[in-house]
């Protein structure tokens, strides 16, 4: 049932098989097992992916309710137990490889028994279907399941290369629509050149680098970047917030405690450079 439902979640065997970490032949074996046992077909399987059966769609609903139910003993179960053991860590583009990593020198050496999973991801990953432990966002969850806690405001600017297209705007592609910066540079840069577009910031910081044009990025990390050049907003810039996020079932955990506790710590200390600057 857990093979069938990431399946059904995925609608690919190799999609399905990254979130189990298995094979994606292991994936195919597992549910023609279970249409076997069943007696029917649950997917209809063509060149673009699988989706459901009318009988299929039917078993689903019922294995979502399994589901949930293993998994909540599974996260009630985990609540004892000593600093050991892997905890998965999901952060926003960026926030994993140059805020969070180069960081937690003290958080190792202080519980060497833990290892940690790190998923730099612009999905919001299931905190409840436990594809990750922890999670940083830039928006708070409505679920009610899930603790958040507020760790900073996150400032942004317009940046360009010194002898970049200052004319030209790099953005995100139609895919981030919904994103406040995207819905800015909708509202700002209407009938401007956009001379790149991408699905993530860090793609737009090399390509304002190379001189594409300019960018709203984040301060925090545009200023790494040497020689980039702060320009004048066309109006007042945007502001995220960026949010801890972990399952109420495991905040208590000794070594889910741990990593929440090396995180906020990290972000206390950077709360001034993550912020907004005046423009």
């Amino acid at each position: 049932m857990r093979f069938f439902v990431a399946l059904a979640r995925a609608g690919s065997l190799s999609s399905a098989a990254r979130s189990l970490q298995v094979s994606h032949a292991t994936v195919g074996r597992r549910v023609a097992a279970l249409e076997e046992a069943l007696g029917c077909t649950l997917f209809n399987r063509r060149a673009d992916g699988y989706t459901l059966t009318v009988k299929g769609a039917a078993v689903l609903e019922s294995a979502a309710d399994m589901e949930e139910r293993a998994l909540a003993i599974q996260r009630r179960a985990g609540q004892g137990g000593s600093l050991t053991g892997t905890v998965r860590l999901t952060a926003v583009e960026g926030m994993a490889e140059r805020l969070l990593i180069p960081r937690v020198a003290d958080f190792r050496r202080q519980h060497p028994g833990i290892d940690l999973e790190v998923i730099e991801d612009s999905r919001s990953l299931s905190l409840a279907r436990r594809e990750a432990d922890v999670a940083i966002r830039l928006a708070r969850p409505r679920s009610g399941e899930l603790f958040a806690r507020r760790l900073s405001a996150l400032g942004y600017g317009v940046y360009a290369a010194p002898r970049g297209d200052t004319s030209a705007w790099v953005g995100y592609d139609d895919s981030f629509a919904y994103l406040p910066e995207s819905q800015w540079l909708a509202r700002h840069a209407a009938g401007a050149r956009m001379a790149l577009r991408a699905n993530g910031f860090m793609v737009q910081l090399a390509a304002v680098r190379a001189g594409f044009g300019k960018a709203l990025l984040p301060c925090w990390f545009a200023e790494q970047e040497r020689g980039l050049v702060r320009l004048p907003p066309p109006a007042p810039l945007p502001e995220r917030e960026v949010w801890l996020v972990v399952h109420r079932d495991l905040r208590e955990v000794p070594r889910v405690r741990a990593l929440i506790d090396a995180v906020v710590a990290i972000f206390e200390a950077e709360r001034e450079r993550l912020g907004p600057r005046g423009t």
